[in-house]
């Protein structure tokens, strides 16, 4: 007895079915222009990898995200890639030798355990950008304005885009002397923006009140620019300024060459927090309540492949972004060509004419009853006057 359910997919898994798959690569292709036009290497790493690469760098946070299976060959664990960061940095470590900054762009399959937000898919179709051996704030912008041309080019308008700064927590913990329980702990309930919990916990330490009084601050540090400021009077030590220095170098960067973009600051937010080093950022769009891109510096990641760099970068799901633009998603189906199902040299000639235009030419088979409109069709190949010519199909 055949199993009523085989139709069914696991949850977080789609199929992509036309017209949305000629758009996603169409849109793939327009991406990947881009970022060539920005001095972006096209790079491929594999879908399978040693898990000891893969859970590298960045790659802690994604040990539960990841599949594991066991080598045949070497007996090794593998893992499927949940995150391509870790395999770009390696490619970077191990192939790059120069040491000018070297750019990276990658689109592929994804493959998580797990969903990571509401509506979320599991096999993804990531793309992003990397620049490796830059340790300013150019490179951060850089990142970021190709972001938003990103998402310009897929046609999404009016968001936002979040900004913080994993540092000066970073730089408050150590100037504290946390211990990294402690510090764990107090990123926890920050994250959370626990204010209660966040003040009991910072109660029980033996911290001087000064920097218990900064880090709650932190809770409210968020706002539009003035909140970096306000930060500079709240916040002390050098560390800590020396991060928001960098933080507004970077905003007004940005804001010079996108006036236009409207950034939102939030210094409790501490997004990848294990691996992130500097600057981190997500983009918002009004009425979806995940990110749709996010990215930021990771300096030091190819360091377990013996080779450490400063780095920044971003990544977003296309599949995801393409789903979320309502202008695509209820485009005009793609126009096509019906050709008749008959026997007639001089429409075959016309029909391989049409598609050496690159136009799309559907021909109807001998024996068929499919025309024009049940094949979806626009247009119709009709002999007139003794020539087959191109006519468009009437609404009635």
């Amino acid at each position: 007895m055949l199993n009523k359910d085989r139709w069914l997919l696991p949850e977080g898994i789609q199929e992509v079915l036309s017209p949305q798959a000629s758009i996603i690569e169409s849109q793939r292709r327009t991406l990947l222009d881009l970022y060539h036009t920005w001095g972006y290497d096209l790079v491929e790493s594999p879908m399978i990898d040693f898990l000891d690469s893969l859970l590298t760098g960045t790659g802690h946070d994604l040990q539960l995200m990841t599949f594991t299976l066991t080598d045949q060959i070497s007996g090794k664990l593998l893992g499927i890639r949940a995150d391509m960061t870790p395999q770009i940095a390696r490619i970077d470590a191990h192939h790059i030798k120069t040491e000018q900054p070297s750019r990276f762009c990658y689109i592929g399959q994804v493959l998580k355990t797990r969903l990571e937000g509401f509506n979320q898919s599991r096999s993804p179709l990531q793309v992003g950008v990397e620049l490796y051996g830059h340790a300013g704030p150019n490179s951060d912008i850089e990142v970021l304005l190709l972001m938003i041309e990103t998402l310009n080019a897929i046609g999404l308008k009016d968001f936002h885009i979040d900004l913080g700064h994993v540092g000066i927590f970073r730089s408050l913990s150590q100037q504290a002397e946390l211990s990294q329980e402690e510090e764990e702990t107090l990123f926890d309930a920050l994250q959370r923006k626990a204010v209660t919990e966040l003040t009991e916990y910072l109660s029980s330490l033996s911290m001087s009140d000064k920097y218990k009084q900064q880090f709650l601050a932190l809770v409210d540090l968020n706002g539009d620019i003035s909140v970096i400021d306000k930060a500079r009077q709240l916040l002390t030590g050098d560390g800590v300024q020396k991060e928001l220095d960098n933080l507004e170098a970077i905003a007004k960067g940005l804001l010079s060459r996108a006036p236009g973009q409207t950034l939102y600051f939030d210094l409790a937010e501490l997004r990848g927090y294990n691996y992130h080093t500097g600057v981190v950022f997500a983009a918002y769009l009004p009425g979806h309540g995940q990110e749709i891109a996010k990215g930021g510096r990771y300096d030091g990641i190819g360091a377990t492949f013996g080779r450490s760099r400063a780095a920044t970068g971003f990544s977003t799901d296309l599949t995801y972004l393409v789903s979320i633009n309502e202008q695509v998603a209820q485009s005009e189906a793609i126009e096509s060509i019906f050709a008749p199902g008959v026997q007639d040299h001089e429409l075959m000639l016309m029909v391989t004419e049409l598609r050496q235009q690159g136009k799309r030419v559907i021909c109807g088979l001998v024996d068929s009853n499919s025309n024009a409109r049940t094949m979806n069709c626009s247009h119709i190949l009709e002999k007139i006057s003794g020539l087959w010519e191109v006519v468009k199909l009437t609404s009635d």
